[in-house]
């Protein structure tokens, strides 16, 4: 049996590509995570996914790095289903574990997704420490004024105006409201 297995890490990406790829090349049952990093070594379809594998079946995945993005753990998964008798393909890399050579670009292939990986973190942390140093702060901007806070308090202080009134006044909500005063 050929169980596929497809995952993105956002809700706003789409599975169509893998569901397609996977689908085409014949797959029994596929199962899906939606908004699931790879970096995570237990995904709640993908433990689903390996406790359905029976010995004889082939796990069929569109990338590597839809199982995994360690090395460690690429391996540790291939080492698992080999002793349990399954198979593993990578359709994008083209990566069949029932042959020598293709346990070989296994272990290449995951080698080089660890490493695009790691890249990918240290180029996102160097952007980051960039931006900060030229005064950029990262987050939601605010959405209350320093005058909006200040008109808050003294409407409030004034107390001739009830709460709901002071908001509709301010321009802020009820929650922002008991935020800035006390």
């Amino acid at each position: 049996m050929k169980v596929g297995y497809a995952r993105v890490s956002t809700f706003e990406r789409d599975l169509d590509l893998q569901m397609d790829a996977l689908e085409k090349e014949g797959c029994d049952r596929i199962f899906c995570d939606k908004g699931e990093s790879g970096a995570k070594a237990s995904r709640p379809e993908w433990d689903n996914c390996l406790d359905h594998l029976r010995k004889g079946d082939m796990l069929v995945i569109w990338r590597l790095d839809r199982a995994s993005r360690s090395t460690k753990h690429l391996i540790e998964l291939a080492e698992d289903l080999k002793n349990r008798g399954v198979e593993l393909r990578s359709l994008k890399e083209k990566i069949d574990t029932s042959t020598a050579m293709g346990k070989f670009f296994f272990r290449m292939t995951a080698s080089i997704a660890e490493l695009e990986r790691d890249i990918i973190r240290e180029r996102t942390l160097a952007g980051l420490a960039a931006a900060r140093a030229r005064g950029r702060k990262g987050g939601r901007k605010k959405s209350i004024t320093e005058g909006q806070k200040l008109e808050a308090k003294r409407l409030a202080d004034e107390g001739k105006l009830s709460i709901t009134e002071i908001c509709v006044q301010v321009g802020i909500s009820r929650a922002s409201y008991y935020r800035l005063v006390p």
